[in-house]
């Protein structure tokens, strides 16, 4: 890292979720890519997590620059993964419970309280059911997936 903290109780060598907020405001205001390159790897390992908010807020309330758009790009675009892969493991098991339970989609459909139509948008993924209604299906299903 060409960056270095000063007054600040981290250093760049440390984990990045133990930097605080002051570390990360450094790194994205005054570091290289290769400064950045370790913060975006966490950015994309957890894009919901700690260090991912601690960014969060400091690019709302930063002025525009390259660095800030870089940094936005990438935190929106983890987090655009995440909810894609999220979303794609609730569909598989949807369709999970829906083959655990032995039923027709439809009749599996009418016993969660639910179309048959709705439930073949869970179990593509276009439509993401709620928890309530996900425990249902798995506890038809005889369990979680």
């Amino acid at each position: 890292m060409s960056v270095a903290f000063r007054n600040v109780d981290a250093s760049p060598g440390d984990p990045i979720a133990t930097w605080p907020h002051e570390a990360l405001v450094i790194v994205i205001e005054r570091g290289l890519v290769d400064d950045w390159r370790p913060v975006f790897a966490e950015l994309r390992a957890r894009p919901h997590g700690v260090v991912a908010r601690s960014v969060a807020a400091y690019l709302d309330r930063a002025d525009p620059d390259g660095a800030t758009r870089l940094f936005r790009l990438v935190l929106d675009d983890a987090r655009r993964q995440e909810d894609q892969a999220d979303r794609a493991e609730a569909a598989a098991r949807v369709r999970t419970c829906i083959a655990r339970s032995g039923l027709t989609a439809a009749a599996f459909a009418r016993e969660i309280g639910t179309s048959a139509s709705r439930l073949s948008t869970y179990a593509r993924g276009t439509v993401t059911p709620s928890a309530a209604l996900l425990v249902r299906m798995e506890r038809l299903a005889g369990g979680p997936g």
